[in-house]
């Protein structure tokens, strides 16, 4: 079967499918809608093109349009595997391609189609002619059949993450140091990944982190990433109440994280919207009980008391409580690798999405 694998540029999932299509007996393409180089895994055909810039707009989808038919003209596939919706599965619906499995990334269904009419009306198109959906959690489907498409073509899995890397012996190894770094061997130490943008709420973790250290001054803050948002943040935490208490660390590849899980004694993960998030489940493959807020995808995952906690989204006051009274035991650290090994094991994962290309694109007898 010939496939052509429709994204936005790269990211930790696109590498992870990349890899899957190039070690199954598939042939495959990829076409990238942005701009930009990116690695390839072996096996996998890229077709280049200048790429566009700033996202799918009026004066530009003609010609990615244009393009993309090209790609489809060049590559002839039996099978276009497409998303998010509402910029690359929506421009390969405008191609009339006859056999299209759709994406979702979580933020389109989750947020784009709620506050923009746009996105919601692109996504409405591109359900309307795709033969499959892709998507990573419960919450996105329903979302997907309140827009119309029918949900026996779904095929829901979280993109899942490498257990035999984030795995709570090898973690704990790699975050020893660290740890003993930073002179935090006997303090209670929470671990952020979440940009820093609006809807990942870290503006939430820094208030209500700032609120509980004033209670508990051995509590300690490992925050990674960046983000729009950087300067307000950094006011923040130039406050003399944080000196001393946070650890930036900035952007950091995905493969050297789990230092920084085994670093940490609490996962928190306070999102306004996501998906399945890929940091929630790598901290729950590397044992960290979970604070997360109580949005629909994160409840799919964190169940108080068993592997973690759950705050109303935005209540600062609420989520200080839990950093203050939370307490880290055995079985919680147990059943957060529990319930990766169940629900976020790529490895199993993975067939799903196999299947699903065979499921629309039957072999030949």
């Amino acid at each position: 079967m010939r496939i052509l694998y429709l994204t936005r540029s790269d990211s930790v999932h696109d590498q992870r499918f990349m890899q899957t299509l190039a070690e199954s007996e598939h042939q495959a393409f990829v076409w990238r809608l942005y701009s930009g180089d990116a690695p390839l895994p072996e096996g996998i055909t890229e077709i280049k093109w200048s790429g566009i810039e700033n996202g799918l707009q009026a004066w530009n989808q003609h010609f990615a349009l244009k393009e993309l038919q090209k790609a489809i003209d060049f590559c002839q596939p039996d099978l276009i595997h497409a998303g998010p919706l509402h910029d690359l599965a929506f421009l390969a619906s405008k191609t009339k391609f006859p056999n299209i499995l759709s994406m979702s990334w979580g933020f389109d269904l989750m947020h784009d189609v709620k506050v923009d009419k746009l996105a919601e009306q692109r996504a409405r198109f591109a359900l309307q002619r795709s033969n499959g959906l892709i998507t990573d959690a419960e919450c996105s489907a329903d979302v997907a059949v309140s827009l119309g498409f029918d949900r026996e073509k779904t095929f829901i899995f979280p993109w899942g993450v490498d257990l035999a890397h984030f795995d709570p012996q090898k973690a704990k190894a790699a975050g020893k140091t660290l740890r003993e770094e930073l002179g935090w061997q006997d303090k209670t130490v929470l671990l952020c990944l979440r940009s820093w943008e609006p809807d990942y709420a870290v503006d939430v973790l820094l208030s209500a982190f700032e609120n509980a250290v004033d209670s508990n001054p051995d509590l300690r803050l490992l925050l990674l990433n960046d983000g729009s948002l950087h300067e307000s943040f950094m006011k923040i935490l130039q406050k003399e109440s944080l000196k001393d208490k946070v650890y930036l660390g900035g952007r950091v590849p995905n493969d050297d994280l789990i230092k920084y899980y085994g670093a940490a004694d609490i996962y928190v993960t306070p999102s306004h919207v996501d998906g399945s998030s890929v940091s929630l489940m790598e901290a729950l493959a590397c044992g960290l009980p979970v604070i997360a807020s109580d949005i629909p995808a994160n409840l799919e995952w964190v169940k108080p008391e068993y592997n973690g906690w759950i705050f109303p989204d935005g209540a600062v006051e609420a989520l200080s409580d839990i950093i203050l009274t939370c307490q880290v035991k055995q079985n919680l650290v147990e059943n957060a690798r529990r319930t990766a090994e169940t629900k976020a094991d790529w490895q199993k994962n993975k067939q799903t999405l196999l299947a699903a290309y065979q499921q629309l694109v039957p072999k030949e007898e």
